[in-house]
């Protein structure tokens, strides 16, 4: 008996800490709930595990639950993941190593967004309007996702960079989650 209730005591405290780290989430689906629908994107472990986690582990936190597209470029990307809304922030965790590939940028790919230094990706990513907005970045910036349904709610997103007046009320991700 004292085996047991050993081994259901042990059971639990396992599942509990596998069921408190999002950074576990198994699924291999990132969804974003915008105003106009959802946008799902597989994620791409094969290509860049790194980016792939944190995004994970910070959509399990409810990190990206509210942030603005801060930076949306007509044919070219949208771009957000700053809780700061001006492209200059990111999260409390390190920056990632650059995780570049061959994969080629084409309409619906998701990549990290980072400054000069390849080394500098945190919580930013883009999704990619067309096929040769962002051709020009294969190889240059890392490859975490491809959106798989849904890319007509990513065309709707409003058009606007920081500081340019053009967009008053830019569009946000209203929930962030694992799927």
């Amino acid at each position: 008996m004292i085996r047991f209730l050993s081994f259901v005591l042990a059971s639990a405290v396992v599942m509990t800490c596998f069921a408190g780290n999002p950074a576990r989430a198994a699924g291999d689906k990132l969804v974003i709930e915008l105003k106009t629908g959802k946008v799902v994107i597989k994620l791409r472990p094969d290509l860049a595990p790194k980016h792939v986690e944190r995004v994970k582990t910070l959509a399990g936190q409810g990190f990206y639950n509210g942030l603005k597209f801060h930076r949306v470029i007509d044919g070219f990307m949208a771009q957000t993941g700053d809780p700061t809304g001006t492209g200059m922030g990111g999260s409390k965790l390190p920056d990632l190593p650059a995780e570049f590939s061959q994969e080629p940028y084409k309409r619906g790919t998701v990549g990290a967004a980072r400054t000069q230094d390849p080394n500098s990706a945190n919580s930013q990513f883009f999704i990619c309007f067309t096929d040769t907005g962002c051709g020009g970045l294969t190889g240059q910036y890392t490859v975490w996702g491809q959106v798989v349904s849904g890319m007509e709610n990513v065309d709707k997103i409003k058009r606007g960079e920081p500081g340019s007046g053009t967009v008053e009320d830019p569009d946000k991700m209203l929930k962030v989650y694992v799927e």
